[in-house]
């Protein structure tokens, strides 16, 4: 029973911050803490390793990484945060370009983004369509005192913790700015 429990667990946990394939085409990373070219260098190697990274192109000046992703391939920005913080460092900004097909935020800013939920933080009963460039301001992914002052404003518990309950299932809330 423990070995089942363990399984499902893990399950969850990978499955956790996937979104579905081609909802995401492209993302600027802004990371903190490069100094020089090495720790840049490190850092889009540790992005290389993921399956759905299809290229990097670093800008040394900005600290930035403008990646695209493959096509057919689920992305999953929890994974881009941990490589990126393997390789020593953290990410300072995430904007990401969804590709929305007529995609319904209720009037909580909740919709269904194939298995995935996401929550618009200033959007509401709205319909999106196309490529929308989106931040994704979940706790890691903007520099501390940002989170610190949104989780305040937002005061909800499924921001501080990237959690939820949806359909008696805890799902992975992404919480965006478009």
């Amino acid at each position: 029973m423990k070995t089942i429990k363990y399984f499902i667990g893990t399950l969850l946990l990978l499955s956790a911050g996937q979104l579905s394939a081609q909802q995401i085409s492209s993302a600027e990373l802004q990371v903190n803490g490069l100094t020089c070219s090495m720790c840049s260098q490190a850092t889009e190697k540790s992005l290389k390793t993921l399956g759905f990274v299809e290229d990097i192109t670093p800008d040394l000046n900005t600290n930035t990484f403008l990646i695209k992703f493959k096509k057919d391939k689920s992305v999953n920005v929890d994974l881009i945060k941990q490589k990126v913080q393997d390789a020593g460092f953290s990410v300072g900004n995430l904007v990401t370009t969804f590709n929305f097909n007529n995609v319904k935020v209720d009037a909580n800013g909740q919709a269904q983004v194939g298995s995935s939920m996401i929550k618009v933080l200033n959007a509401k009963s709205k319909v999106l369509n196309g490529d929308v460039k989106a931040t994704i301001v979940d706790k890691n992914f903007i520099p501390a005192s940002a989170f610190k002052k949104r989780a305040a404003q937002f005061n909800s518990d499924t921001y501080a913790s990237g959690f939820g309950v949806v359909n008696g299932v805890k799902t992975r809330i992404f919480h965006i700015i478009i």
